[in-house]
């Protein structure tokens, strides 16, 4: 019996933040039914990452079944946060993120959750034949509080992006890679490249369809992972606030290697603020 207990114990704990940010969903879209209704060029900038305005994010990445690990779950808040500034005179916009990680419920060590490793990288934007593009260098810090949580390593690399604004809503791509430099010598080397498509389509009323699965390949180990996403997300102003609900399962179509997830479901809270 208490083993049982035990067992619906972990359950619900890795499942409750489920339950509580679908009910958070359901509470702010009804309120959104009162605020204002977004443009199309609105809609467009709540959705590009490189409008220059001040944005606070969070982030949820629920992975229901990952290859490998016995079909255990796990999870990643992310709090991101943007900053548009002007070093050196050149616009630029500074991304940090900070993920609180929930680790697959494996003997010996169970269900832990803590810190993830910061991310931060600084991209100088620019238009080319009306396109938005950015490009800049990246950091991540093994700030993780357990080992399971990240990687150990300091890397660096590089960030690129672009945006093709649409009457119609976005088309883009992030592209990332990073390879360590320092950090733990008992850890593994890292070596990662990252693929991340956008496209949005705006609906009525601040609705709008969303694509936006990120494609991870591990260099070092030659292991990959393909999902592909399908989702919707509501936009609406409250003052001078833009806020952007989203949910977007996500399916690996193509993978190599052991750890890797096979659905998952990204969903978020993006506020941005005017300068």
């Amino acid at each position: 019996m208490q083993t049982l207990l035990k067992r619906i114990e972990v359950s619900y704990a890795g499942r409750a933040w489920l339950v509580l940010l679908v009910a958070l969903i359901l509470l702010l879209c009804s309120a959104s039914v009162y605020a204002q209704h977004p443009s199309a060029e609105e809609m467009n900038a709540a959705n590009n990452p490189l409008q220059p305005t001040l944005g606070v994010n969070f982030q949820d990445q629920y992975v229901g079944r990952s290859y490998g690990l016995g079909d255990k779950d796990s999870n990643a808040f992310l709090f991101r946060g943007t900053l548009p500034h002007k070093l050196f005179n050149q616009p630029q916009i500074l991304r940090v993120t900070m993920p609180v990680v929930t680790t697959p419920d494996m003997d010996p060590i169970g269900r832990k959750t803590g810190a993830g490793d910061l991310n931060i990288f600084d991209i100088f934007v620019f238009k080319l034949d009306g396109m938005e593009v950015g490009i800049g260098p990246q950091l991540t810090i093994p700030t993780a509080s357990r080992d399971e949580m990240g990687t150990g390593k300091w890397q660096a690399g590089l960030a690129g992006m672009a945006i093709a604004p649409q009457k119609w809503g976005l088309l883009g791509a992030l592209l990332t890679w990073q390879r360590s430099f320092a950090g733990d010598n008992d850890r593994p080397t890292q070596n990662n490249f990252s693929a991340q498509p956008f496209f949005m389509y705006n609906l009525p009323q601040g609705w709008y369809v969303r694509s936006t699965a990120t494609w991870n390949y591990d260099i070092q180990r030659s292991t990959y992972s393909i999902p592909i996403g399908l989702g919707g997300g509501k936009v609406w102003k409250s003052g001078k606030t833009t806020l952007n609900l989203f949910a977007e399962p996500q399916w690996t179509v193509s993978h190599q290697g052991d750890g890797v997830p096979k659905f998952q479901v990204f969903m978020g809270l993006n506020l941005q603020f005017p300068l």
